[in-house]
């Protein structure tokens, strides 16, 4: 086999290093010759390229223009999309915008502010070894990626998704199957300095044992950003040199000077009566700087102006909380917003609630089906089923502003998923509750912590539902204000603590613990100790939360009569195809009949809905009509004779099933011909008497009507 020459004439240099036991390994120059940057890295059988675009001047944009990208190739996994129409890759799969968006959150904080050049990070994955996840083999090479840039990207990053085995300890780099089994699916990411982002589903783990997840994380990722470093020194990168959109000092200084002693206690109050009295302040700036400036010249300028005029505001939230530990609307540093919730509003919705936390409010409509409305799930990495689905739209009216209507981004996707892994421990088997459950959040109003809205509304829509959950799960988003090193932890913040502080941190979980998290840090890493004390606090918060949510509802509802009842039978697997018939023509004549839905799993089970008892009664009955095995002595009423021949008639007792009934056994009195008796068509009594050893069964008319008679 050749070797590839590089065009550039550079060499192509690799470097290794052992990251849990596999060779970790990062490669320049054999790819991506007219990228910024590219490089191959390879753990395991797992290779994923990662690639960076860098604009080479500033863009005019009132924010950093970053997208990180996360591209599934099924060839990667040597499949062929299982749809029957599509086969080449499109939009990318809800799996692949969530790995996205972890990638892109320890990265995006991480670049100095003011940063308007345009810049992208790709992650493709080119082979996947189904024993390693390639999210965190993405993660390292888009991070190495940004590094050989020559961007003034602030990393190395690196992280690792973590699981707890049986005995307690900690792993990380498996496959996808032992994450799915694992008490802890945790994300860890972090630069050498700290902790940058977590997250995590759970099967109700204590809060010790996510912080000793992330410590453990936090040591055993030290190697690939150490390789990172090594490789970045190896290649030699150029600096980019850039400049940065930075406000007019004079102009923060003027707005400073201009506001000082106008944010007074008057607008410490509710966030529904504060956000208007802050307008009026910015409102009378305005006035007055047109006045001074004149109206033209500052129209020009009153975009710098009102920027400069938020962070004055956002100074003003953190010396409020650090000075006088008072947050913007009054409440103490652990103090939970208003709480108030409703169920079963929606009258023809199978479970619907509406949870409001201070201006914070989400509505949620449960609906239930058969299980065979379980979404199919085709990506990468996984060709499975996918039962229980929570959806979160948040349109801009939610906001107040006007914005178009469209699909869901990944905003909507991420907040969705958060609520649903929160509560997905809790749902009972399919074996005890054989539903498809689709959860769907309405946002109704937004000011901070929507995602833990969604899981607190949706919880109660469940419950309204009649779903048996475990146990109740509930929701809180944690805040922090750093002064120097000392942390300020806020339990449940709202919109201008979050867009002032330093770190935004989701935690839901039950009574027993944690079911989900969520971390985003906004400096340069954070230290586990200051997230066990935002874990403990949370802790409370989420009990107060828990006890308002059960004063609404404190266990499930009888399920609403306009949901489907699904009730199930097991059949002998060999029968499944006499069910169905040729062409699926007998499961959908008992489906006509009847009413009623049927689905049937390959072991066997046959799952029978409708919101009509009598429909499910009439179908179960059909069923083990056909799969019913004759049994001798048994009296079959009401049966078709199919045929009658000179010495008797055919009667099926069973479908597909037909006996002989012998002109000595319709009557007690002599029968001289079977057609005096009976007709085709007539509906007839008959007992099987016996089964002769070719299979063939013997009826009797006038032995069943003895018994009858006797009976």
């Amino acid at each position: 086999m050749s070797e590839i020459i590089n065009p550039t004439g550079k060499d192509i240099i690799k470097v290794s290093t052992e990251l849990l036991g596999e060779e970790l390994s990062l490669e320049y120059g054999r790819v991506g010759f007219r990228s910024t940057a590219s490089v191959i890295v390879r753990y395991g059988d797992t290779v994923v390229l990662g690639t960076a675009q860098v604009g080479d001047k500033p863009v005019e944009m009132d924010y950093f223009p970053l997208s990180i990208d996360y591209e599934e190739k099924m060839y990667a996994a040597g499949k062929i999309s299982g749809s029957r129409f599509i086969k080449r890759e499109g939009r990318p799969s809800e799996e692949a915008v969530l790995i996205g968006r972890i990638i892109d959150r320890p990265i995006r904080p991480l670049w100095p502010k003011g940063f308007r050049y345009a810049v992208q990070g790709i992650a493709t994955v080119l082979s996947l070894d189904p024993k390693h996840r390639p999210d965190m083999v993405s993660m390292i090479a888009v991070s190495t990626a940004l590094m050989l840039s020559g961007a003034p990207f602030e990393g190395p990053v690196a992280g690792l998704r973590v699981m707890m085995k049986e005995d307690g300890s900690f792993d990380a780099m498996n496959s996808i199957e032992e994450y799915d089994s694992s008490k802890l699916d945790l994300v860890v990411a972090g630069t050498e300095n700290g902790v940058m982002m977590v997250e995590a589903g759970a099967n109700e783990v204590t809060e010790q044992e996510v912080v000793d997840a992330i410590s453990w994380a936090q040591e055993a990722m030290k190697p690939a950003i150490k390789l990172q470093q090594e490789f970045v020194e190896k290649v030699g990168v150029t600096k980019m040199e850039y400049e940065l959109s930075k406000p007019d000092e004079s102009i923060q200084e003027k707005v400073n000077a201009w506001i000082d002693g106008k944010l007074t206690d008057d607008i410490v109050c509710d966030y529904p009566f504060r956000n208007p009295k802050i307008a009026e302040i910015r409102d009378a700036m305005d006035a007055a700087l047109s006045d001074e400036l004149g109206e033209d010249e500052y129209k020009e300028v009153k975009k710098d102006y009102h920027e400069a005029f938020q962070m004055a505001v956002h100074a003003e939230v953190r010396r409020g909380i650090v000075e006088d530990q008072v947050r913007p609307d009054g409440r103490k540093l652990d103090q939970i917003r208003p709480l108030s919730s409703q169920t079963g509003f929606l009258p023809r919705a199978h479970g619907s609630s509406i949870f409001t936390r201070g201006v914070t409010q989400a509505m949620n409509i449960v609906t239930l089906a058969p299980l065979s409305y379980s979404q199919i799930v085709d990506t990468m990495e996984r060709d499975t089923e996918r039962r229980y689905m929570h959806h979160y739209n948040a349109p801009g009216w939610t906001v107040g502003e006007v914005q178009r209507l469209g699909s869901p981004g990944r905003r909507e996707i991420g907040h969705g998923y958060l609520a649903e892994r929160a509560l997905a421990p809790m749902l009972p088997s399919e074996a005890d509750f054989p539903y498809a459950v689709r959860s769907v959040t309405e946002i109704m109003s937004q000011n901070g912590s929507t995602s833990m809205a969604a899981t607190c509304s949706s919880c109660l829509a469940l419950l309204d539902a009649g779903v048996p959950l475990k146990r109740p799960v509930s929701g809180i988003a944690m805040g922090l204000m750093l002064d120097g090193d000392t942390p300020y932890i806020l339990s449940d913040i709202a919109d201008a603590e979050d867009f002032a502080g330093d770190m935004d941190f989701k935690v839901t979980g039950t009574e027993q613990g944690i079911t989900a998290l969520q971390m985003d840090m906004k400096v340069h890493g954070l230290p586990a100790e200051i997230l066990a004390k935002a874990l403990e606090q949370a802790k409370a918060g989420r009990q107060h939360i828990l006890e308002h949510m059960q004063s609404v509802i404190s266990g499930p509802n009888t399920m609403s009569p306009y949901a489907p009842r699904v009730e199930s039978i097991s059949i002998n697997p060999d029968k499944i195809r006499e069910v169905i018939g040729k062409g699926g023509e007998t499961i959908q004549k008992i489906t006509a009949e009847s009413g009623a839905e049927i689905d049937i799993n390959d072991d066997g089970t046959v799952m029978i809905a409708s919101p009509d008892g009598a429909s499910i009664e009439k179908a179960m009955q059909m069923v083990k009509d056909i799969v019913a095995e004759p049994e001798v002595g048994t009296i079959y009423r009401n049966k078709p004779v199919v045929s009658i021949l000179d010495f008797g008639a055919f009667v099926q007792i069973l479908p597909g099933k037909d006996g002989l009934v012998h002109v000595s056994e319709m009557k007690e009195e002599r029968v001289e011909k079977p057609s005096d008796v009976v007709k085709e068509g007539d509906l007839v009594d008959v007992k099987l008497v016996a089964i002769d050893d070719r299979g063939r069964l013997q009826l009797s008319m006038k032995a069943a009507t003895r018994e009858l008679n006797e009976g």
